[in-house]
């Protein structure tokens, strides 16, 4: 028996999956996995490689949108060809794509080109933004994550880079890399 599982993605905390999980139930979905995490990788999803690995033959992955499955073609291409090795498809409820048809594959690999654009651009005008808040002296960047003055401190007391490291929680290389 065939089954529709759902598949929502958010890429922040502080969004919801409410709205997606809503559309997938009125589509027909009878089980849905959800998940916080960006959509530029695979790496990581694990409600994503959940429902792959749960996937049979005849089954259809749902999602509303197929930036919400992957954001590059990349991604994309080898998610729907694992799909199509299991005998399962894919389909959005806000998209006409279904992976059954021909003209839901053509659909698909049409948006998978846009989402991947879509990506680039958005990378592209945030390191507009961070070039321009540099140029005002506004951008600070993130914290650092290696406390580079409490690592000279531990290496002037005497300390080697392995036990700074395992004090201080960090790699090796970064001891090394801050008392460059």
């Amino acid at each position: 028996m065939s089954q529709i599982i759902g598949y929502a993605r958010v890429s922040t905390e502080d969004q919801d999956c409410a709205i997606q999980e809503e559309a997938l139930v009125a589509a027909g979905a009878g089980l849905i996995r959800s998940e916080r995490k960006s959509g530029t990788s695979t790496k990581g999803r694990t409600e994503l490689a959940t429902v792959l690995d749960f996937l049979r033959e005849g089954d259809t992955l749902l999602v509303t949108r197929i930036d919400r499955l992957a954001r590059s073609l990349g991604d994309l291409e080898k998610i729907v060809g694992e799909l199509r090795e299991k005998g399962a498809h894919l389909r959005a409820t806000e998209q006409p794509i279904d992976t059954s048809t021909p003209a839901g594959r053509a659909f698909l690999q049409m948006l998978g080109v846009f989402a991947e654009f879509e990506t680039a651009i958005r990378r592209e005008r945030q390191l507009e933004g961070i070039a321009k808040a540099k140029a005002k002296g506004v951008y600070k960047g993130r914290k650092p994550s290696v406390p580079v003055g409490r690592v000279r401190e531990m290496k002037a007391e005497g300390k080697g880079a392995s036990a700074i490291a395992k004090e201080l929680g960090i790699a090796r290389s970064s001891v090394y890399e801050a008392l460059k």
